[in-house]
């Protein structure tokens, strides 16, 4: 990197928070608020007028996700780092980021340090997370292998398994909603696919099931 200040986009749908923390970024030296955003729509849109170095990125915000946007800001602009800064501590919504292009993934917790110590090093093409998302990360790569694949129940559609792999681990529906960005209505209709297909009678049973197979430990 150069001695340029890094350009940073911030989008949040929160003001307060977003606000705070523009103020906060802007008095730390090397870094450059470039512009705020407060939807996702608005965050691709002044990432690719703004061209900052790195977008930091809520999940939820409505109409487009954080997820979605990140996904359309790296297709755009494949330069810019994205930084995921978020509520969220779901396993399902780190992947999901991380595949949509994130380079980096924080929770709101975060300290200041933390957060300028992050968006340093994203801006530097490395990837970064917060200490409790690392030892997760870790945690999951280190394990047995849990996650669904075509192999395991081929009856099941792609977004069945990933489901069904929630449903084992516990999650409601709701939860799984939050966590797949699905409505409710969507994952009601995936939960009666899956048991009529596993030809089981209720969610205890499907947990049987796909435990046994080695889901959701």
């Amino acid at each position: 990197m150069s001695d340029e200040p890094i350009r940073v986009l911030l989008a949040d749908d929160h003001p307060i928070y977003r606000d705070g923390l523009a103020v906060l970024l802007g008095s730390i030296p090397g870094i450059d608020v470039a512009g705020t955003a407060a939807t996702g729509l608005e965050a691709v849109e002044r990432a690719a007028a703004l061209q900052p170095d790195i977008v930091v990125m809520d999940v939820a915000m409505p109409g487009l996700d954080g997820i979605e946007a990140t996904r359309r800001v790296v297709a755009d602009s494949p330069h810019i780092g994205v930084l995921m800064l978020t509520m969220s501590e779901e396993d399902a919504t780190l992947f999901e980021a991380m595949r949509a292009g994130a380079r980096g993934y924080l929770l709101k917790g975060a300290n200041q340090a933390e957060i300028v110590r992050a968006i340093q090093a994203v801006a530097h093409g490395e990837a970064i997370f917060g200490p409790s998302v690392a030892r997760r990360v870790a945690e999951y790569f280190s394990g047995p292998a849990t996650r669904p694949d075509d192999t395991t129940f081929p009856q099941l559609t792609p977004r069945e398994r990933e489901i069904l792999a929630l449903i084992a681990a516990g999650r409601s529906n709701p939860q799984i909603a939050a966590a797949l960005f699905l409505s409710p209505k969507t994952v009601r209709n995936n939960v009666s696919n899956i048991f009529a297909k596993l030809h089981v009678a209720n969610r205890a049973e499907a947990i049987l099931r796909a435990r046994d197979a080695g889901l959701g430990r």
